[in-house]
């Protein structure tokens, strides 16, 4: 009969503990979960139509010096892909600006607009490369 009280005991003290810990964990996967931020990618006709319709807005050319002197669309800063985290906050003071991100196939702007996102710039837009823009450019 001692063996049983004990038995019920334990399994009494068991569940009672799972109930306890259960109820003090947090349950709320929300808090949990780390919010990524990132861009948002458009196609070259919406950047197109966003240069021709819209103003207060950026464009970012992130090639390289030599690229940007060859072509690039006309209003486009010159900020290299590798140097958007040392310029970006002085070039670019107003983080909620819409930014249009352009380099010359689509890698490094991908790679420039989501440096931008993770330094806290909520209206970046990506557009892809130069080499597929049907669009007038300027020298």
């Amino acid at each position: 009969m001692k063996f049983k009280r004990r038995i019920v005991a334990a399994l009494a003290v068991t569940a009672l503990s799972i109930i306890f810990f259960a109820g003090c964990t947090n349950n709320n996967h929300e808090s949990e979960e780390t919010t990524t931020v990132s861009y948002e990618q458009i196609s070259q006709e919406e950047a197109k139509r966003i240069m021709d319709t819209e103003s207060g807005y950026v464009i970012i050319d992130a090639r390289t010096q030599e690229e940007y002197d060859s072509g690039h669309i006309e209003g486009a800063i010159l900020v290299p892909e590798y140097e958007i985290a040392d310029r970006a906050e002085k070039e670019l003071p107003d983080k909620s600006q819409l930014i249009l991100v352009y380099c010359r196939s689509g890698r490094r702007s991908k790679i420039a607009s989501q440096a931008l996102a993770d330094l806290g710039y909520t209206n970046v837009k990506e557009f892809g490369g130069i080499i597929t823009w049907e669009y007038e450019t300027v020298k």
